[in-house]
C-alpha cells in the first residue's frame, strides 16, 4: 500500500492528470504485485525525471526471483505462469510510454517504467 501511496503522491505533484495518474498507479499496483508473488520480494524505486523540455515519474521494479522463461510469451495478454489473468505485463506495458524489462533464470528480474506530463 506504501508504494502506491507514494505513487499517487508524486504523480499528483508533478501534474499527471487523474487519469495519467491512475495508469501510473494501476502499473506500479501490477509490477509490485507480480514481485511479492514471484519472489516473495523485491525493490522499487521511483524518480523524478527533467530533461529541461517535460517533466516524467520512472519506476524500477527490480526482484531476485527465478526469472521469466520467455519474456516475449510473458507479454501476451492471458498468458500466465500463474494463477493470475495473464494481463499485468502487458497492461503495464500499454498504461505507460515507456516499458524495459530484462530478466535470467536464477537471477531475477528488473522492469522499468516511464510515463511523461
Amino acid at each position: 500500500m506504501l508504494i502506491k501511496a507514494s505513487v499517487k503522491r508524486i504523480s499528483a505533484l508533478l501534474g499527471f492528470s487523474l487519469v495519467n495518474q491512475t495508469k501510473i498507479i494501476t502499473a506500479a499496483a501490477e509490477l509490485s504485485r507480480n514481485a511479492l508473488i514471484y519472489a516473495d520480494q523485491g525493490k522499487f524505486k521511483i524518480s523524478v525525471l527533467d530533461d529541461t523540455r517535460r517533466k516524467g515519474l520512472q519506476m524500477i521494479f527490480s526482484d531476485s526471483g527465478p526469472g521469466i522463461e520467455n519474456i516475449e510469451q510473458a507479454m501476451k495478454d492471458g498468458y500466465t505462469s500463474g494463477h493470475g489473468m495473464g494481463l499485468g505485463l502487458g497492461g503495464s506495458k500499454r498504461l505507460m510510454d515507456e516499458f524495459d524489462i530484462k530478466s535470467a533464470i536464477g537471477v531475477g528480474t528488473t522492469i522499468s517504467v516511464t510515463k511523461w506530463v
